[in-house]
């Protein structure tokens, strides 16, 4: 059959033509939106990067492992992936509370809008944690993670940002039409990792309100001193693997304190960060997308919670183990020289003679689990993270807040067991597959 470009009639080619130029010019417009959405180019982040003393090899390295899963291994995850697909989703309607930003911010309080984003009140200052806004994460708009409930709030409707903080450049954590809508409507400072920086300059945020840093840089922002702490993660955009810096965050105000980790696996960075800088009155603990197909980059509830404990020493020595009124933290398992949770300068499995004991915070501070409920990004039930650390919190005595998506928990209301006490509603089960409960 003849090609309508082919035609005798002069007409037809014509519209053939045409046809074939609005196509290719879509199709160019489209290519050129999603390298948009990548960010900047491996070539224009090197620069940013190159002096790091963590940057060996042309990408960043940590004390311990944390690379994505080899090809094997991704062919086993995908396969497995569409054994359990469904697994991860609602089977019902999320329960989403509208955000009500009060208009001065508070002494401290966390609203949760989904997934890591989460607005942070601390000593009358307010910042905006891993801003994702978007139906979908993925540089392609109608393709990727799709979101399972709505954001509870936009972007203008917070009425006051001092800075936004990102812990790294995945699609999950940084994204490109949410800093295009805080450009419209805040224009804030932003405190990013290391190289993270060349992504917002490529979508146009002057440099003057951009600070970058390493791992334990700190700056100031509204009378708060803000770390960039180590994480066990990686990043990347694109084909190329961590060229940029993944990090967590400390926050100390004259009152109070506060942190996340970032994405992260179970790691010995966490002691050495609650040795250093904690304990804290808040810690926001991504408890989702876990899988032993990439044990090294996400942390499982158990290891969440004893990430929260780790960095609620009080102590100067990171490397101590701990048993403290909670239970066993970094401690031997009865009859086997084993270290039972992360922390310390021993991994998992290694002797140690170490018999010092540390007094810890771990009754006193917070936890609100974060990284879970908005977006299929593994294998596990969709409330399996919340489920296995409501039952690991109660056993080791930690106050642990599990707020509604937009809900915002207000630590001026009374001390951690009575915060946690008033969001312990396990409100996951009216929307969870009859599997997926306890």
């Amino acid at each position: 059959m003849r090609s309508l470009g082919t035609s005798d009639h002069p007409s037809v080619r014509a519209l053939s033509h045409a046809i074939e130029k609005v196509s290719s010019r879509s199709r160019s417009r489209q290519f050129v939106r999603v390298m948009h959405r990548m960010g900047a180019s491996p070539a224009a982040i090197l620069p940013f990067v190159e002096d790091s003393p963590n940057f060996k090899g042309r990408r960043f390295h940590g004390q311990e492992p944390s690379l994505r899963p080899r090809i094997k291994a991704q062919t086993s995850a995908l396969v497995a992936a569409i054994r359990v697909h469904g697994r991860g989703e609602p089977v019902g309607t999320v329960p989403v509370v509208q955000a009500e930003p009060p208009q001065q911010p508070g002494e401290l309080a966390v609203t949760w809008y989904g997934h890591a984003t989460t607005v942070l009140e601390i000593d009358g200052a307010r910042f905006l944690i891993d801003p994702v806004f978007s139906e979908r994460v993925s540089p392609i708009r109608h393709v990727g993670p799709k979101r399972h409930h709505p954001v509870p709030g936009s972007i203008a409707d917070l009425p006051s940002i001092d800075a936004v903080l990102i812990s790294h450049d995945h699609y999950d954590h940084l994204d490109q039409p949410s800093i295009v809508r805080l450009e419209e409507t805040h224009r804030p400072r932003y405190v990013v990792p290391l190289g993270v920086d060349a992504h917002l300059l490529a979508w146009g945020v002057p440099e003057q309100r951009i600070t970058a840093l390493d791992w334990r840089g700190e700056t100031e922002v509204a009378g708060i001193r803000l770390t960039c702490t180590e994480a066990r993660h990686n990043s990347g955009r694109g084909l190329v693997d961590s060229q940029t810096l993944w990090a967590g965050w400390a926050l100390r105000g004259p009152e109070h304190s506060a942190y996340f980790p970032g994405d992260s696996g179970t790691s010995k960075c966490f002691a050495s960060i609650g040795a250093d800088l904690g304990p804290f009155d808040l810690t926001l603990m991504p408890v989702g997308a876990y899988d032993p197909f990439w044990p090294d980059i996400h942390m499982d509830p158990e290891q969440a919670l004893a990430a929260h404990r780790d960095v609620n020493r009080i102590g100067d020595d990171a490397e101590a183990l701990v048993a403290d009124e909670a239970g066993v933290a970094d401690g031997f398992i009865a009859d086997d020289h084993r270290i039972d949770t992360p922390g310390g300068e021993h991994e998992e499995g290694e002797l140690t003679e170490t018999t010092r004991t540390v007094r810890t915070a771990a009754r006193e501070s917070l936890l609100v689990p974060v990284h879970w409920a908005t977006f299929n990004l593994s294998m596990h039930w969709w409330a399996e993270p919340v489920r296995r650390l409501r039952r690991a919190a109660a056993e080791a005595g930690v106050p642990v807040a599990f707020p509604r998506v937009g809900q915002r928990v207000d630590l001026g209301t009374g001390d951690a067991q009575a915060v946690a006490k008033g969001h312990s509603d396990a409100w996951w089960e009216g929307c969870s597959a009859a599997e997926d409960r306890d």
